[in-house]
């Protein structure tokens, strides 16, 4: 892929968040956290679920292990530079860091989805045929799965970043986001870019739209068919997916708004974009780890086993 010899954009200026450097010194305090707590809440789960032998031994935890280590990547690919443009009065970012950037978010983005849709899988089985979850989420088919989510964000990002880091920058280089996304980047090429526009449409915006269906789609079979068994069934269900169905609903949720429709002029986008990038990240840990007993009884296992070798010592 090679840069059009008609451009002549060398870096493109973020305008940010907001304008208001009271406000952005307050906003520098509470991403700082964010991101502190963004990398310490996912370190701890996949710390957990490699230390933790019964944690360790169960799919579903192998696969929310992988999710942390995409969340975390899709934080530091934006967040810490949003952090320090706080401090910048000119908010710039180079020609390649910017298609970086989009390359980086789109494959970490597909393989996110791809990993929602398998964990969708594993619950379906293990509620659904429990007597043979082990034997059919063994850890080939799970290995297997992971790097099927890899390769489906590495198709998904190429597929439109083809195109797009062949497009003529001539000027202007203004992107009104804190970090560089496709609909806004493409919308600065010096040239007709309907086709890329219905093209970015189709792998993100209703790709998004698709997956998300066929998520709510998969989680109501399971209800239904748990339904027809036991109230107490039912009830377990429900606690365990209410986890699955409101990161899904986080994740996909702004995805789908900024995509679905990218090529209109809406301030909330810029906001949006924080959100996946930002709090759904943050969200995960607290959703995965403070509702669910299992995760809080390996921390208690984890701290008492440091206790005991502390006390050794």
């Amino acid at each position: 892929m090679k840069m059009n010899n008609d451009s002549v954009v060398y870096e493109f200026i973020l305008l940010g968040l907001i304008s208001s450097w009271d406000l952005e010194i307050v906003f520098f305090g509470i991403f700082l956290l964010a991101y502190s707590s963004i990398m310490s809440g996912n370190i701890l789960i996949v710390v957990m679920v490699i230390f933790d032998s019964y944690l360790h031994s169960t799919p579903m935890y192998f696969l929310l292990a992988n999710l942390s280590c995409i969340d975390m990547t899709i934080s530091t690919v934006t967040v810490p530079k949003m952090i320090t443009d706080f401090f910048r009065e000119r908010k710039t970012i180079s020609f390649w860091g910017c298609m970086a950037q989009m390359f980086l978010l789109h494959l970490l983005g597909g393989s996110e989805m791809t990993l929602l849709i398998i964990m969708a899988i594993d619950r379906y089985v293990a509620i659904c045929k429990p007597l043979h979850y082990t034997s059919i989420m063994n850890h080939q088919m799970l290995v297997g799965f992971v790097l099927l989510s890899w390769v489906v964000g590495f198709v998904h990002t190429v597929s439109q970043m083809v195109f797009i880091v062949n497009l003529p920058f001539c000027g202007p280089n203004v992107v009104d986001n804190v970090f560089c996304d496709i609909p806004l980047v493409i919308k600065l090429a010096c040239t007709n870019t309907y086709v890329t526009d219905l093209l970015i449409v189709a792998f993100s915006g209703l790709l998004s739209l698709i997956c998300f269906i066929l998520l709510l789609i998969s989680y109501t079979v399971i209800l239904v068919t748990v339904r027809h068994r036991s109230s107490r069934e039912l009830s377990k269900a429900l606690s365990t997916l209410s986890a699955h169905i409101t990161v899904v609903i986080l994740f996909f949720g702004p995805i789908i708004f900024i995509y679905a429709w990218p090529f209109s002029n809406f301030s909330v986008n810029k906001f949006l974009s924080v959100f996946y990038s930002v709090i759904t990240p943050l969200l995960n840990p607290i959703i995965y780890t403070l509702r669910n007993r299992e995760m809080k009884e390996a921390m208690i296992r984890l701290r008492s086993r440091h206790i005991i070798s502390r006390q050794n010592f």
